[in-house]
């Protein structure tokens, strides 16, 4: 992406007077970078695509086992075994929420209360994101993800064969907490990997998978109720995250590079001894796990990265909140669903996230190459935080209309097209937010994107507690009316960060690089 004569063709970006080997450091710091037809990168060394149009950034070593000198089926067979554990995420912990009807009646409890056995899990992703970091660094990507899989389904296995409400909400939870890592370790894996002007379509497909996994599960979840037990139900889901271990034992690869000395630091190494993480623990110069936590926690203070969280926070603690209440509002009266159409209601959302992943894919190279054009090749991450203004603006709107919606008894098409909305909201917003940090901070990817995602799920976890309440004392128009002006407020952090991000970056830079 770069300064380019015309819409579609794409230059990267290039600092003259800097060495390649400074090139990504400045992309994280912003600054000048002049590139264009009569930039002459062959002569000072740098590499760029076959056609020569986009200098690389980063500068991918002469080594065939960088991961950056992959062959396009490499790097996209790879990413297929992150992205459906990704899916898997947030798709697993939803799946139990059509399930709440059922198990109220084998716990001889209310549904409100067995719908409380989805906020321990979704809780402990936010901690199971940042604990997973330290492991990624010190160990590789590959060993984390294979046995977040692996674990995640016997914890769904224990989860299925429970036979008490606690036993059945403690699996439930530590399935969450391993399961998460996919949505951590995603933005290291597309770094590792791909080039700067590939991150956002890349980020994009990845937060498109993880955003519209909650509706896919619940989705493929309450057909499956028409004809089998909520327990049957569940073992259907175990099925899923076997085939994911399957994909990931059969198609992950380790992305790990020590791009400082051009070398593969598990160099060598059986499958078996890369996928269980024994490779990692042999292997020489990676960090120590206490440095990483420390870094994790440098992180967290950096403005340009904690006030993007909060936002996000905020707009998926309303989103998460409509996943895990729906069926609450749709099947009693005065919409009365049953199991058929509260299953087609599903794919409100769906459509939505689709639509946003299409939008995204375009408007933020969009954003990029315009910038680029109209600041004399000069580049900006905070640019990056143009595209979560239109998510924020449209999951104001759609929280008002969904509230409106089912205050007044309004046709349920209405509820529908609010949930939609709010998916594409999602879904943008969280490119932008992620592309951003991944621009802050290249070389600590996976510590920026766990804080990404446990702001995300803390806010998930807390309005199970006080959704429906809320909505029974204050009315449905003034609980999602309320809501929709808080994600209004939070969208200012947002504003702040666009005016003094570059001065953050520059009064709170990032710590060394683990690897």
């Amino acid at each position: 992406m770069a300064k380019t004569p015309d819409s579609t063709s794409k230059e990267s970006f290039v600092e003259e007077t800097r060495q390649p080997a400074d090139l990504e450091k400045d992309a994280s710091a912003g600054g000048a970078y002049i590139v264009g037809e009569d930039t002459d990168a062959d002569t000072r060394g740098l590499k760029t695509t076959k056609n020569g149009k986009i200098v690389l950034i980063p500068q991918p070593s002469s080594d065939p086992d960088d991961p950056l000198n992959w062959s396009w089926m490499k790097k996209h067979t790879v990413l297929l075994a992150l992205l459906l554990p990704s899916l898997l995420t947030d798709w697993g912990m939803t799946w139990g929420t059509t399930l709440f009807e059922l198990q109220a009646v084998t716990w001889k409890m209310s549904v409100p209360a067995a719908a409380r056995s989805v906020s321990g899990g979704i809780f402990l992703q936010g901690p199971g994101g940042v604990l997973a970091v330290p492991f990624v660094q010190r160990f590789g990507r590959l060993p984390v993800l294979f046995w977040s899989q692996a674990l995640a389904l016997i914890m769904i296995i224990a989860a299925t064969f429970s036979p008490s409400y606690a036993s059945f909400t403690a699996f439930r939870a530590l399935q969450g907490f391993f399961g998460t890592a996919p949505q951590v370790i995603g933005l290291t894996m597309i770094h590792d990997m791909f080039f700067f002007h590939q991150h956002a379509v890349k980020i994009n497909i990845w937060a498109f998978c993880f955003v519209i996994g909650p509706y896919v599960g619940p989705f493929i979840s309450s057909w499956l109720l028409i004809k089998l037990g909520w327990e049957a139900d569940m073992g259907v889901l175990a099925g899923f995250y076997g085939f994911s271990t399957c994909l990931v034992v059969i198609l992950g690869k380790e992305t790990l590079y020590d791009r400082e000395n051009n070398r593969v630091p598990t160099a060598g190494a059986s499958r078996i001894s890369l996928l269980t993480g024994v490779a990692g623990v042999k292997a020489t110069g990676m960090p120590k796990m206490m440095d990483v936590f420390k870094h994790l926690f440098e992180l967290l203070i950096c403005p340009q990265l904690l006030l993007p969280c909060l936002f996000v926070c905020i707009q998926f603690m309303w989103a998460i909140g409509i996943v895990t209440t729906i069926t609450q509002f749709i099947k009693p009266p005065p919409y009365s669903l049953n199991d058929t159409d509260a299953s087609l209601f599903y794919l409100a959302p769906i459509v939505g996230s689709i639509v946003g992943e299409l939008w995204g894919h375009w408007f933020n190279d969009w954003l990029c190459n315009r910038y680029i054009r109209t600041h004399n090749g000069n580049y900006e991450p905070e640019n990056r935080l143009w595209g979560a203004y239109p998510g924020a603006a449209l999951a104001l709107c759609s929280l008002v209309l969904y509230g409106q919606t089912l205050q007044h008894t309004l046709p349920v098409v209405g509820l529908a097209a609010a949930w939609a909305i709010m998916a594409f909201a999602q879904v943008s917003s969280t490119t932008a937010i992620s592309a951003y940090a991944l621009d802050c901070f290249p070389h600590h990817a996976a510590l920026a994107s766990s804080w990404i995602n446990f702001w995300r799920t803390t806010g998930g976890f807390c309005v199970t507690y006080f959704q429906t309440q809320w909505v029974a004392k204050s009315g449905a128009a003034v609980t999602f009316g309320v809501q929709g002006a808080i994600v209004g407020a939070f969208t200012f952090f947002v504003i702040a960060t666009q005016i003094w991000g570059k001065k953050w970056r520059v009064n709170h830079a990032p710590p060394a690089a683990e690897n």
